[in-house]
């Protein structure tokens, strides 16, 4: 399955990035609508980041995003906030899952030498993520591969309008 490519400016992470960083678990208690909790996003970290975010940005992580709670809300923020992906060298097995079942694009790959603000373009081939860093010809980097099915799953928007329109699993 080829899509056409994401492309965005890379805002980046570090290692460890909690699931109560990317949104303190005392804000779901006021919405869960991911319009509303885009404001929060990070605001622990840094409380200009959500204001920062453009539509289309991309997150850049290193090793174990998402780790903490297991709270869906964390991966509602960051689609609220406009973020259509996340590269990170490695995931936390629920934010991945979680990730799924929303619909947000998780490539695993060596973020190593990303820079804040360095433009994106996310390809995926036949589920074999690359991500081209700076403009044209660019550095490539292989990602992990992505199966079908998530991407499948990614393309409805996740698992609910996935099994609204399916009716089943594939």
């Amino acid at each position: 399955m080829s899509t056409a490519p994401i492309h965005g400016r890379a805002r980046v992470l570090g290692d460890d990035v909690n699931t109560d960083y990317l949104i303190s678990s005392s804000r779901k208690k006021e919405s869960l609508d991911p319009q509303v909790l885009r404001r929060y996003l990070l605001e622990d970290l840094d409380p200009a980041f959500a204001a920062s975010v453009r539509p289309g940005d991309l997150l850049v992580a290193g090793d174990n995003f998402g780790c903490g709670s297991a709270m869906e809300v964390a991966v509602s923020v960051v689609i609220g906030a406009g973020i259509r992906a996340v590269v990170a060298r490695g995931f936390s097995r629920t934010y991945a899952r979680n990730a799924v079942n929303n619909g947000l694009l998780l490539v695993t790959a060596d973020t190593r030498g990303i820079a804040e603000g360095d433009p994106l373009a996310i390809r995926l081939d036949g589920g074999r993520p690359t991500v081209t860093v700076g403009p044209p010809p660019g550095r490539v980097l292989q990602g992990a591969p992505i199966s079908d099915f998530v991407l499948a799953l990614r393309a409805e928007g996740g698992l609910v309008p996935y099994l609204r329109r399916h009716r089943r699993l594939a």
